[in-house]
């Protein structure tokens, strides 16, 4: 979101918040869809908690809504007006208990609630995020007492969100709604009104409230059996109905021990049946928020048995890990710091699919050979980020060091050269407080070009939404670089030359050049991450047409090419960028095989590489 866009929906306050940027908030009215609380709820009182319940409840009957605690309102033309923020001590609000109360006072429990945080010193404000709702269902609340003591079961009441107020739905109004109903049923007043306890009371769990599988009839009774194989975990009872996420059936449960998180009961075709903790089904579900659409768990997906079993499972509050797949972004694992942070990483797989940043900074270029490492860092409020003047400094001293810069001196010693790359300038490409380029160049005896390194990185712009570091190796031209290092030596790379070289270029743009913007261990992911690695000759002959890979670079090891000679090939992973050298280069090798049969090289194998 643009730091200047004023929000003017429930959309792009949420997306404002999602920023931490509550501050452009201030000047909204309080509407339909947006209430605002100068201070947290005293969920110590009872007439608070039934002051959330009844808040909560409405805007799930008018359509969703947000509830802001930390913005004091100043009275303007009889309206609302968000006016300044009054900051949450975190110490105040206790966001698992507002999730659970939300749970346990609305009929039946709002799907999709988040309660979160957002801003950061001076300006931190807490947020309830009550999405739309099925049109076709009415939320209730247990008539308010003012007493302490758990829900009544026993009484009922109706809020609704009326403009920028709330309030309750009147005694008449509710006999008319169950006078419809009276009348749709074709039954006498008393025979319906029977009818309906009758069912209620069959329909209901032991304790009153929903039963297991209640709201997929379909499931139910599959619901009912994996409830049962997992009883002596202390799942407890249904907090509100079955619901589909996906083709699979989920079910929210209190814990049958108070003051103890819930759980989640979630069955997936062709799996066990699995009971997750409640802040562990959270995570998954924060991992995926900052993915395009309505749905994070259909981005990131829902968990699985790190290993093939038939005998139902359970992840405990306590765990550290957990493996996701079933969702757009393929296969990941989530793990837990030890300060408790949840982050999600992809599991490593392979294509060949190019990124939109794989031919960038290439204009006007025509090295004889480019090998080419891009990292593609899709970080969620990515826009937020920013390039400062103490990191690029940083980054200039630490480049003569670099992995790319030892790659070069690495092709030098090995024809019995030392050339180092020491001396980086800034460009060719434009540096700017949005991107940073830099270059090291290896001349010839005539001064000409010989070897070139690069690095650049790149924050998101209108045309490109995620932030890209490269690391680049040219031979600029073959006969200037043999002058460089003296008679007798082959320019030709051997291919695992041209392994090293990847790997170190891979570890620049991947360890270095992020820390531009920061420590990236604390952003999230809005899409999975990936690394492009990529060989291509762009130097044209006479003739016009590109030289094959293989008289540049020696491609034996490869075995037989069935596909004919190529100019380019490539190769896309997806993983996470940071990871210590054995496993980078362990992967590697994995990759490399793939590109190598995708283009045609069949009987490549990793131990002949």
């Amino acid at each position: 979101m643009d730091t200047a866009e004023v929000p003017t929906d429930l959309k792009s306050a949420l997306a404002a918040l999602d920023a931490h940027e509550p501050l452009l908030l201030l000047g909204l009215r309080e509407t339909q869809w947006l209430d605002a609380k100068a201070g947290p709820y005293d969920l110590a009182n009872p007439r608070s908690v039934e002051e959330l319940a009844k808040d909560a409840a409405a805007f799930a009957n008018g359509g969703g809504g947000l509830i802001v605690i930390g913005i004091a309102t100043r009275l303007e033309h009889d309206e609302e007006v968000l006016d300044h923020i009054v900051e949450v001590d975190p110490t105040a609000v206790n966001l698992d208990q507002i999730r659970k109360l939300i749970r346990q006072w609305i009929t039946p429990a709002p799907r999709g609630v988040r309660v979160g945080w957002s801003g950061g010193d001076g300006e931190r404000v807490a947020f309830i995020d009550i999405p739309a709702q099925a049109v076709d269902t009415l939320f209730v609340v247990p008539a308010p007492v003012g007493k302490p003591g758990s829900p009544r079961t026993d009484t009922v009441a109706v809020p609704i969100r009326d403009g920028d107020s709330t309030h309750w739905l009147p005694r008449t109004e509710i006999q008319q709604l169950l006078s419809a109903g009276v009348r749709a049923s074709g039954m006498p007043a008393a025979q319906a009104l029977t009818e309906l306890v009758r069912q209620a009371m069959s329909e209901a769990g032991p304790d009153g409230g929903p039963r297991v599988g209640q709201g997929l009839p379909d499931r139910e009774r599959e619901m009912r059996t994996a409830y049962e194989q997992l009883a002596d975990e202390g799942l407890g009872q249904p907090a509100g109905e079955a619901w589909a996420q996906g083709t699979a059936a989920c079910q929210d449960l209190h814990h049958e021990r108070d003051g103890e998180p819930g759980w989640v009961l979630c069955l997936v075709a062709g799996r066990p049946p699995a009971a997750i903790a409640a802040p562990v089904w959270q995570a998954i579900v924060e991992a995926g928020r900052h993915a395009p659409g309505p749905d994070p768990l259909a981005a990131v997906g829902l968990p699985r048995p790190a290993e093939d079993t038939d005998t139902p499972w359970v992840i405990a509050a306590d765990a550290r890990s957990v493996d996701v797949d079933g969702g757009s972004w393929g296969a990941g694992r989530l793990t837990c710091s030890g300060r408790g942070v949840w982050r999600w990483q992809p599991l490593p797989r392979f294509s060949v699919n190019q990124g939109r940043s794989a031919e960038s900074w290439t204009a006007g270029q025509t090295p004889a050979l480019r090998l080419r490492a891009v990292v593609n860092l899709p970080w969620a409020e990515a826009n937020r980020l920013e390039i400062s003047k103490p990191r690029r400094l940083l980054l200039e001293q630490q480049l003569p060091h670099s992995a790319t810069a030892g790659a070069v001196t690495l092709l030098s010693r090995h024809r019995g050269a030392e050339l180092p790359a020491a001396r980086w300038e800034r460009g060719p490409f434009g540096n700017s407080a949005r991107s940073a380029v830099y270059s090291c160049t290896i001349t010839g005896p005539d001064g000409g070009p010989a070897l070139k390194a690069s690095v650049m990185l790149a924050l998101p712009t209108t045309m490109e939404s995620t932030v890209v570091a490269c690391s680049d190796v040219l031979v600029e031209n073959p006969q200037a670089w043999a002058a460089a290092v003296g008679p007798g030596w082959d320019t030709r790379l051997g291919f695992d030359e041209v392994q090293a070289v990847l790997l170190d270029m891979w570890e620049t743009a991947a360890e270095l050049l992020p820390d531009l913007v920061g420590d990236p261990a604390g952003l999230s992911w809005a899409a999975p991450p990936t690394i492009e690695l990529r060989m291509t000759c762009e130097q044209p002959a006479d003739n016009g047409v590109l030289p094959a890979l293989d008289s540049l670079v020696d491609l034996a090891s490869l075995g037989t090419n069935d596909g004919g000679t190529r100019s380019r090939m490539a190769v896309t992973i997806t993983a996470a960028p940071a990871m210590i050298r054995a496993e980078r280069q362990s992967l590697l090798r994995e990759a490399l095989v793939h590109m190598a049969r995708e283009f045609g090289y069949v009987d490549a194998e990793e131990d002949l590489l």
